[in-house]
């Protein structure tokens, strides 16, 4: 039997955090080991408890958290084989297109070893969405290699319709784990 994947889930600060915890569950149904990293505003949306009840994990909150053998984000930037960011923020794609380390998240992306793909999900207003600063930010993690599931069209939690909605939670875990090539297990 082989090694189990590991995925590093990334939240950031939206609406749809709460949709990440539907997708922590799928990807450890899946046999993947799901390692959560919640930004400090995903926290304003979400808490730890539920990802550390369905991933049977750790959390990692802040640059700070200590693994099992050092510092938190460090290891899971070692183990992964994807970091997978859903929801991206229009402020997390500026933070990972610059390399900003200045949290968990931004660290780990920074820590990856070269093996390891990037997956994200965006979730915006659809103006920032088209904005050409974003625009700008998305080319340059395409042009590192970074893939990009939606945005998804639809009615936006602030009100306008259109262009923005995180992606069908199930069609990103369809699409994270064909990256690694591994099968679903349906429920």
């Amino acid at each position: 039997m082989s090694k189990p994947k590991n995925i590093v889930l990334g939240v950031s600060g939206s609406i749809a955090a709460h949709k990440a915890i539907d997708l922590a569950s799928l990807l450890t149904k899946a046999g993947c080991e799901v390692d959560v990293v919640l930004t400090r505003d995903a926290q304003q949306f979400v808490k730890p408890l539920p990802f550390q009840t369905l991933t049977r994990r750790s959390v990692i909150t802040s640059l700070y958290d200590e693994g099992e053998n050092g510092v938190a984000h460090v290891q899971a930037a070692d183990r992964t084989d994807l970091l997978l960011v859903a929801p991206a923020t229009a402020n997390t794609l500026a933070k990972l297109a610059l390399g900003l380390a200045d949290d968990a998240l931004g660290c780990v992306a920074l820590a990856l070893r070269s093996e390891a793909k990037l997956l994200v999900a965006p979730a915006m207003n659809g103006k920032m969405w088209r904005h050409p600063a974003t625009e700008a930010n998305v080319a340059t993690l395409r042009e590192r290699g970074a893939e990009f599931i939606g945005p998804d069209k639809g009615l936006l939690s602030c009100g306008y319709e259109g262009i923005g909605r995180l992606w069908p939670v199930d069609g990103i875990a369809i699409h994270a784990l064909n990256l690694l090539g591994v099968e679903r297990v349906d429920d």
